[in-house]
């Protein structure tokens, strides 16, 4: 079973990202998270602790579940400060989880002011235990890194802005 720490991480997670419902099943216990509106409904077998999760069946009222920050920090990177024709969005082929390095201790394959080719790895999604490491397929600078390291990213989600020269 979960930890209330590791159920507030996988709840954080979800409210960076652009996922609607999350299910998470093993041994008999199921954790069902799902975003509605403003709010995110929460159902699971496990204790209550303030501004977490209430035990019990499925979370109806807006009083007990989880509220959804209207502007999420990975919400307010996605929109770029300068409108700029010469920007490429470079965006996420899959939904997975969003890893700036290739490894937990090295150093992050490109920053912000960084030049890239349009073979030069920038990032790699991991979805389902496969590591795809994602191209720039532009030449230019990195302008922004728009995703946080092990964020989960959707389809077409935009990681990195990068000035085409």
């Amino acid at each position: 079973m979960l930890k209330i720490q590791e159920i507030r991480e996988i709840i954080k997670l979800i409210d960076q990202s652009n996922i609607d419902e999350f299910l998470y099943e093993h041994e008999g216990s199921k954790i069902k998270l799902k975003k509605q509106k403003e709010q995110m409904m929460v159902s699971a077998p496990v204790a209550a602790q303030p501004q977490a999760v209430q035990a019990a069946a499925p979370v109806a009222a807006a009083p007990a579940a989880v509220e959804v920050k209207a502007e999420t920090p990975a919400a307010v990177k996605e929109t770029p400060k300068v409108e700029d024709e010469n920007l490429h969005k470079i965006t996420s082929p899959m939904v997975g989880t969003f890893y700036a390095s290739p490894t937990p201790d090295a150093a992050a394959y490109v920053q912000a002011g960084d030049k890239v080719g349009e073979n030069s790895v920038v990032c790699i999604v991991e979805a389902m235990k496969l590591f795809n490491e994602i191209e720039a397929e532009v030449k230019g600078e990195i302008v922004e890194v728009l995703a946080d390291n092990g964020q989960l990213v959707e389809y077409g989600q935009p990681l990195f802005l990068v000035k085409t020269v």
